[in-house]
């Protein structure tokens, strides 16, 4: 294997990313856009996705790492959305894009065009929720994309696997299509509440922080392989085990979470910038090989496909929206109003990403008998004009209609109050606990270190308080700005005179390292408490 292209995808796809994060178009889109521009310069090399590499090894820990920094609790609140997005209009998706490509293309089977529904069916959100996130979207919304996109890669792989089977000529049944989904969607959630358990057992028993997060990278791929070696779904496996340990995660060791976390959002940030780069630079492989499709006629199919699917996920997002609401008291009773606000985002944040071609590309190039499988180029094409077109179309218009609807903006008086409100019941539970633990003569502390333990949850309890000041009239900067920077010049201070110290040959370069390591983690935490 060819290391050099992996690195140049890695460390290219990396740069292009930090760059964007400085700029106003999102980090996604530009990373596309840099894949397109890229892949006709001569030399580079040729980037075809492979399918045995995206779905189990790139799609596990993506999954993974958002499952696990979604909230449990948020996601079971709006479950009934969550599962109409990503159960109910991927299965609405596959069959009326299926049924529009069949309409539009001469020649095409209904099953092959069920294949194309069923490819271009499960939105992306990686890209929506990054907009989202930089625009202020409110957090209801963001969970509700969130949790569609956990879940409907699970729907999308079964319905195409069962579209798949028929275009082959498999023979498969309704009967026998309904079975399958239910094989997979039941398999994949008992494989995770299986594993649950046992992996999280192993995370809080292990001693040592490095085991503990080497586990942690293991654990989608061992939850996506158990899963698809049962024939259930990997997806929903993968998903079902990262929310259990994301919810639990506070039983585990404080150093454990300060690797995790920093391991994970480097992974995170590698695999999004990959995957997105990667997205640009089949622009070459999808034209090879269209044939009597080149030309006019494939941008028409193009175009009206674009159309199809962004219609579609309006024609089911709105009556999803609004008529459980009137059709049911408790529904009315449980769930807070939606809006019109809200339903036109989540209809018009439909991207689709990587997930669609990574399984275009697994369409084989014949049936049984040994014909060619139908359209399979036209297929491929259309899958990444698809992406292409709803990454650029609807992830560049997406920032402007967010400021267009005009949210409600967030409170963050508020927010600063519960924060502040929480800090002291926690802080006086402590104070209390501490008074217990001094009683007992076995905890006995000299008075200067008791106080000092005191001073320390004194501190924390202000901190929150100390935020809701005004302005520094002189530099306009915030208490928390004053506050880091203050924090940060100290450390500074301190850090250089260890230096000096090591270089003067008065400690040497293991004290030096367990001295900064303690600099750091004073320096994060200082950055925590100020908010």
């Amino acid at each position: 294997m060819d290391v050099l292209p992996l690195l140049l995808l890695v460390a290219g796809s990396a740069a292009v990313a930090a760059a964007a994060r400085r700029g106003p178009v999102p980090p996604p889109l530009l990373l596309v856009a840099a894949g397109l521009a890229v892949s006709y310069v001569p030399g580079v090399p040729d980037y075809t996705l492979d399918p045995e590499v995206v779905l189990p090894l790139l799609l596990p820990p993506l999954l993974y790492t958002s499952a696990s920094d979604s909230s449990y609790l948020d996601l079971r609140a709006q479950l009934r959305p969550v599962a109409l997005l990503s159960v109910g209009y991927v299965l609405f998706a596959t069959f009326v894009v299926g049924w529009a490509a069949y309409l539009i293309i001469p020649g095409m089977p209904l099953t092959a065009a069920l294949v194309l529904g069923a490819v271009v069916a499960p939105p992306d959100a990686v890209a929506a929720t990054a907009i989202a996130r930089r625009v202020g979207l409110p957090s209801r919304i963001t969970t509700i994309l969130q949790g569609e996109s956990l879940f409907n890669d699970a729907t999308a792989i079964t319905a195409y696997k069962v579209a798949l089977a028929a275009a082959v000529g498999e023979g498969a049944t309704w009967a026998g299509g309904i079975g399958e989904f239910l094989l997979a969607a039941v398999g994949g959630v008992g494989v995770g509440l299986v594993l649950m358990a046992p992996l999280h057992w192993l995370r809080t028993h292990l001693s040592e922080p490095l085991l503990q997060n080497t586990l942690s990278l293991l654990i989608p791929f061992v939850a996506y392989g158990v899963a698809e070696q049962v024939h259930a779904s990997g997806v929903l496996a993968v998903v079902v085990v990262a929310l259990y340990l994301g919810h639990r995660a506070w039983e585990v060791d404080f150093a454990t979470r300060l690797q995790e976390e920093a391991v994970w959002k480097m992974v995170a940030f590698i695999l999004e910038s990959a995957v997105f780069a990667l997205i640009g630079l089949q622009l070459p492989v999808v034209l090879k090989g269209l044939g009597e499709y080149e030309g006019a006629a494939a941008a028409w199919y193009a175009v009206v496909l674009f159309v199809v699917v962004v219609a579609a996920r309006f024609v089911w997002v709105f009556p999803a929206t609004f008529l459980p609401r009137m059709l049911s008291a408790r529904i009315r009773e449980r769930e807070e109003n939606p809006t019109w606000r809200g339903a036109t985002v989540t209809a018009w944040a439909g991207m689709r990403g990587v997930v669609s071609l990574a399984i275009a590309f697994s369409i084989p190039l014949t049936v049984h008998g040994g014909h060619p499988f139908p359209q399979h180029n036209l297929i491929l094409f259309l899958t990444f004009t698809t992406v292409i077109g709803t990454l650029v179309v609807q992830g560049l218009s997406l920032p402007p209609l967010i400021r267009l609807v005009r949210f409600p903006g967030r409170d963050r008086q508020a927010e600063t109050l519960a924060e502040a409100n929480a800090q002291a019941q926690a802080s006086r539970a402590a104070e209390a606990r501490l008074d217990e633990l001094l009683s007992d003569e076995r905890n006995a502390l000299p008075p200067p270190l008791a106080d000092r333990l005191r001073r320390v949850l004194e501190s924390r309890r202000n901190s929150v308080w100390e935020r809701l000041g005004q302005p520094n009239p002189v530099t306009g900067e915030s208490v928390d700005d004053t506050y880091r920077r203050l924090s940060r010049e100290m450390i500074s201070a301190e850090r250089e005179v260890f230096v000096r110290l090591r270089d003067l040959r008065y400690i040497d370069d293991e004290m030096l390292r367990a001295l900064l390591r303690r600099l750091d983690l004073e320096e994060a935490a200082a950055y925590r408490e100020a908010g």
